[in-house]
């Protein structure tokens, strides 16, 4: 999760987190690049050593029409790849589902027989020591790490969103619509998430908590719960 005075992203744990990380450092040296060169040629133009005589325009004018281009070019490619790499869901190892209400979220593991559960902030005054508040459930979601999970996200009444930073998931609950996104935790932890679009009086208090584990505990939890 995010620290106190962090400039950056939360430390990756997907690698569809990976690669938007890597995308977006990318995209600042490009962006230093522009900002170096638009630079340089106003350093020159105020101290009088580029004007219009010695920079013929045609020549000029097939520049400032080629560069942006090839910089549009650089930029596009590798987003669009990340884009078709976050739609794409091949054979998931697990599907869960996640439905947001007003202000808490229901979780439905739909490959398993009656494995579904309400998930509610834990107030502070019940906080236990060493945890985090406004972020901390009373149930956890428990997935398998190193497995592809699907997450079919929905509403039951107004907008809400899924988000886990540290994983590179965000997408919109919908009233009335199922959205589909996936992840794979690549290492053993607890990623913490927040409703992320305005949802009414409560949604600063409604977080997500997504706890990966090695498959024999997630069997474990699985089979431990009262049907």
């Amino acid at each position: 999760m995010a620290n106190h005075s962090q400039l950056g992203f939360q430390d990756a744990s997907s690698p569809i987190m990976e690669e938007l990380i890597q995308f977006h450092d990318h995209a600042l040296m490009v962006a230093l690049a522009i900002c170096s060169l638009v630079l340089y040629l106003l350093t020159l133009t105020l101290t009088g050593k580029l004007s219009s005589s010695t920079v013929d325009a045609q020549e000029i004018e097939l520049v400032w029409t080629i560069l942006p281009a090839m910089v549009l070019i650089t930029l596009a490619l590798p987003s669009l790849r990340i884009l078709y790499m976050m739609d794409e869901i091949n054979e998931p190892d697990l599907t869960l589902k996640a439905i947001g209400h007003q202000w808490y979220w229901t979780y439905e593991y739909t490959d398993f027989k009656d494995l579904t559960f309400d998930s509610y902030m834990v107030p502070t005054t019940d906080l236990p020591l060493g945890h985090f508040r406004l972020l901390e459930v009373d149930h956890r979601v428990i997935v398998p790490t190193g497995s592809t999970v699907r997450v079919i996200v929905t509403a039951d009444d107004v907008l809400h969103s899924w988000a886990i930073p540290s994983l590179g998931v965000k997408t919109d609950a919908i009233p009335g619509r199922l959205n589909q996104t996936s992840f794979l935790a690549t290492r053993p932890g607890v990623y913490y998430g927040q409703c992320s679009e305005i949802c009414g009086a409560n949604h600063s208090f409604m977080p997500i908590v997504v706890e990966s584990a090695p498959l024999a505990n997630f069997e474990h939890w699985s089979s431990s719960l009262p049907s």
